[in-house]
């Protein structure tokens, strides 16, 4: 969500209005390019005119695809030019709003961290879990953060690892151990005139940077491409060529399903199912100079879809509707037998 080129290399204020400008064509996905815009905006010090940004989209008369994420963005950029009482009061609203979404409750958590609320931001972080993790066999991959953010705060303060903290050291796929990184007596060691301990440190900062490397290569899911009944309908009756990949609409929603076992099975983390709409296909294909009945556009069309924010992790959580639309428990759906 927020860019990572430092402003030496890049022009915050220049980026900023070239998105909004965009955002103006493409009304779709105004709300993730405003996002970004309002990121470039706090890299450049405009912390007012972030704070503008995401008053207009929270003021707008369009739904918004994470009205939450919004909010905490923006409580996250109060605090740092003075608006703590705002800042805060945005916070608990958040968390009384208890979103399914992890974005948001990291996002506030380390807000309340960076802030040395140490305490605070624990008991977000374990709102969060409890909220999101509670039924789950496995983590999401986008739950990850909280788990770590969470074994981070809790190290600071002192206390005993729990069952949460022995998971997030599990799922921690770097050399060096969480325990290790989130010390709270780490010596920064890189003044050091002891050559092991400069080596250590030099050790420990490679294993942040692969982490942080890791996580901006996934920035959005892998994600499979989903046609709703009536859109199917339309797309064949439009494209017939394109029969060939979808034989029928039961088929093709059990294929979807397959398809993200299989990459999960082969150990594929971050993955998603991204919603298709002809009026939208028949823009990507413009955009490519190519016909929709092109059927090497489908996969590109769903990666372009993940990248503007359109992706619903899979598997759902439990208990929640199937990613299908029927109005049954995933459960009882297609996840029969997961």
């Amino acid at each position: 969500m927020r860019p990572d080129t430092s402003a030496e290399h890049v022009d915050h204020n220049a980026e900023a209005a070239r998105l909004e400008r965009t955002a103006g064509l493409y009304p779709e996905d105004a709300e993730h390019l405003l996002l970004q815009a309002a990121a470039h905006l706090e890299l450049a010090g405009d912390r007012p005119g972030a704070t503008a940004l995401y008053d207009g989209l929270l003021s707008s008369s369009a739904p918004l695809d994470h009205p939450h994420l919004v909010r905490a963005l923006k409580a996250s950029n109060l605090w740092e030019y003075g608006h703590e009482a705002e800042a805060r009061a945005i916070i608990e609203g958040v968390r009384t709003s208890a979103p399914r979404d992890p974005a948001p409750w990291v996002i506030v958590a380390e807000a309340l961290e960076s802030h040395d609320e140490l305490e605070a931001a624990q008991d977000t972080f374990t709102q969060a879990a409890t909220l999101l993790l509670a039924d789950a066999s496995e983590p999401p991959y986008s739950t990850h953060p909280l788990l770590f953010g969470r074994h981070r705060v809790r190290r600071m303060l002192g206390v005993p690892h729990d069952d949460w903290d022995t998971l997030a050291d599990t799922l921690h796929s770097s050399p060096i151990p969480l325990d290790e990184l989130h010390d709270p007596k780490r010596v920064w060691s890189l003044g050091s005139d002891n050559p092991a301990e400069l080596q250590a440190e030099i050790s420990r900062l490679r294993a942040e940077l692969g982490t942080f490397r890791e996580a901006l290569s996934r920035p959005f899911p892998v994600a499979v491409l989903h046609w709703p009944t009536g859109e199917l309908t339309e797309l064949l009756t439009a494209y017939p060529p394109l029969s060939s990949e979808y034989p029928s609409h039961e088929e093709h929603l059990a294929t979807i399903e397959a398809s993200l076992r299989e990459l999960s099975a082969s150990g594929t983390p971050n993955l998603g199912i991204v919603t298709g709409t002809v009026p939208s296909y028949e823009a990507f294909a413009a955009s490519e100079a190519s016909s929709p009945a092109d059927a090497t556009l489908l996969p590109q069309y769903a990666t372009t879809l993940a990248a503007r924010g359109r992706a619903v992790a899979w598997p759902p959580q439990r208990r929640t509707g199937c990613w299908c639309g029927s109005g049954r428990v995933y459960e009882e759906c297609h996840g029969d037998g997961q």
